[in-house]
């Protein structure tokens, strides 16, 4: 009498055939995730470093440096004031000014447009908040653009693609 159902051969190529479906919904979900930091990275944070450096490149003057570049301070001092761009609109307006293009944001109706992006990710959700400011002694006293808020994986995720570590 024969029996009827799958000898274990056939289990196990079913199980691995299985296991590498599941392997490659895996991996794609990483490319797109990975595809995605990429365009937030190019589409906002590198619009923002291009943006500020074509506004000295057009007027000479650093933004966010005194108040006609967006600024607090009365008078130019080479140091960036700090400046968040999600709630002033100066910084935005000087862009403009000069025909400089803000850089966009996922966020709509914000007072500062292009200030704030909203990410989402692995594991925390959060509004990040670019802005300028000049350093402390601690990093050199340098100019800076920071951002706060930004979850933990897709930190990494912008540190990877910066500097490739």
């Amino acid at each position: 009498m024969k029996r009827k159902g799958f000898t274990l051969i056939e289990l196990s190529i079913v199980l691995i055939i299985i296991g590498l479906i599941i392997g490659g919904v895996m991996k794609g979900k990483d490319l797109i995730s990975s595809a995605e930091h990429k365009n937030i990275y190019t589409t906002w944070i590198k619009a923002w470093q291009v943006a500020a450096n074509t506004y000295q490149d057009r007027t000479g003057s650093l933004l966010a440096d005194g108040l006609a570049n967006g600024g607090t301070a009365t008078a130019e001092n080479g140091q960036m004031e700090t400046v968040s761009l999600s709630t002033a609109t100066t910084v935005q307006d000087a862009l403009k000014k000069v025909g400089v293009d803000v850089p966009t944001s996922n966020i709509t109706g914000t007072a500062g447009a292009g200030g704030s992006y909203s990410f989402k990710g692995k594991y925390a959700t959060g509004t990040s908040v670019m802005s300028m400011t000049y350093g402390t002694a601690s990093n050199g006293g340098k100019n800076r653009l920071s951002m706060t808020n930004i979850p933990l994986d897709i930190a990494i995720a912008f540190d990877k693609i910066t500097d490739g570590k």
